[in-house]
């Protein structure tokens, strides 16, 4: 493993001594030198460092001249601090007996690491990040081990020693961060990170496997702006832009969720966009709106973004300017005309046009409109059925004496009357 990535096989040596130097009988791998650690509750045993084990010598509390252990406990060069809590804290001094032999040690107490809270994100479907916490407060310096492979197909042969799924290490973006970043992911593959949390008594490690489509969160749309629609009091156009970290590809798409509400007023009206505008048409007159707007993958995956900072914007006023009036009529719709080939349309004018403002049509005229044009034609097959009857009644009244039909019956009663 450390032959395919060396920079993880320096990280892993480093945890190996970090973890055995715990064990040996002055640790010097944490902290300043004379630094030693113990376990709030557990009996710690401090040593003096530079003496040899066997040579007996003599404990102070730096805090008041005071002798804690002297040459004749027969223990040697530690000192033990049973079940020791916060007030152990702090400098001991030792000294051999010729007083050739003199340090100082400062002892921390805390906890060893508990598995790491881990959480990730992929702002777009191309790169994604995890950041990570301590599972708990340990008290103690603390570093974090950060790795990450792609996870393969149960069953595959050589998985184990395919290099093409790692492990790599997960570079911490700065470094020392609580939070690594993974470039160049694959979109439909699925990843394992590891984070370890290493500190002088002790290492946890938590395990997570992640997917580019269920950690998919954009970063909220940039740009927002609410603007008045001259002549129209309950309306306001607002327009947006994608955020910067998604890359524009016309394969993966963003769509849009827009949220406002009137001054004063705590409920919020919600609207699915289509595009990079909206003309809200319901808007309160004279009182100012809030407008906030959040994004999601076109195609549902991951979640949708965090809302983007509010907007405030009020209606116009009073009746449109007479250079927008266009025989004499104010303009009916706005026209927003995209430049080629960009994804955010510009700011759009205001010119009539063809279409009404609003382009949605409510279901109720749909329908309306259905049943209209089914009457009618309803109506169109009775007028031909009568026409057709007509007709034929003036063709049989021009040929002559009426032929047996279905007035034959009629005509046969009136004959033998006038016989």
């Amino acid at each position: 493993m450390s032959s395919c990535c060396p920079g993880l096989g320096r990280l892993l040596v480093a945890v190996a001594t970090a973890l055995g130097s715990v064990s040996s009988p002055c640790p010097q791998a944490w902290g300043p030198p004379g630094a030693q650690y113990g376990q709030l509750g557990r009996s710690v045993a401090l040593c003096c460092p530079g003496v040899a084990a066997g040579v007996p010598v003599s404990w102070f509390w730096d805090r008041e001249p005071r002798l804690l252990q002297g040459p004749s406990s027969g223990q040697g060069p530690e000192l033990v601090l049973t079940r020791a809590d916060s007030t152990d804290e702090g400098s001991y001094i030792c000294q051999t007996l010729d007083g050739a032999v003199g340090a100082t040690v400062t002892l921390r107490l805390g906890y060893p690491p508990a598995r790491p809270v881990v959480s990730c994100r992929a702002a777009d479907y191309e790169n994604f990040s995890c950041t990570w916490g301590p599972g708990r407060v340990s008290h103690l310096p603390t570093q974090y081990l950060t790795s990450y492979r792609k996870k393969t197909v149960p069953g595959v042969d050589n998985q184990r020693t395919n290099s093409s799924t790692g492990p790599w290490p997960c570079p911490q973006d700065p470094p020392g961060a609580a939070r690594c970043v993974v470039h160049g992911a694959e979109f439909w593959s699925q990843y394992r990170i590891n984070v370890t949390e290493v500190n002088p008594l002790g290492a946890s490690t938590r395990l997570l496997d992640v997917s580019l489509q269920n950690i998919l969160r954009p970063d909220p749309p940039q740009g927002l702006r609410v603007e008045p629609i001259p002549g129209h009091p309950r309306r306001l156009h607002v327009s947006w832009k994608y955020p910067v970290s998604w890359p524009h590809q016309p394969h993966f798409l963003l769509k849009f969720r827009l949220q406002y509400r009137p001054a004063q007023h705590p409920a919020w009206s919600t609207v699915e966009p289509v595009g990079l505008e909206e003309v809200i048409t319901d808007a309160v007159a004279g009182l100012p709106h809030a407008v906030r707007v959040s994004a999601r993958d076109f195609l549902d995956a991951g979640t949708w973004s965090s809302w983007s900072p509010e907007v405030w914007g009020t209606p116009s006023a009073g009746p449109p300017p007479e250079d927008l009036l266009v025989g004499g009529q104010p303009p009916s719709r706005l026209e927003a005309q995209p430049p080629a080939g960009s994804l955010v349309p510009s700011r759009p004018s205001l010119q009539p046009g063809p279409r009404p403002l609003d382009h949605r049509v409510p279901l109720e005229q749909v329908a309306m409109l259905a049943s209209l044009g089914i009457l009618s034609f309803l109506g169109l097959v009775a007028g031909a059925l009568v026409l057709g009857l007509w007709l034929r009644l003036r063709l049989d009244q021009k040929d002559g004496p009426p032929k047996h039909g279905f007035l034959g019956p009629i005509n046969a009663v009136d004959k033998f009357k006038s016989e």
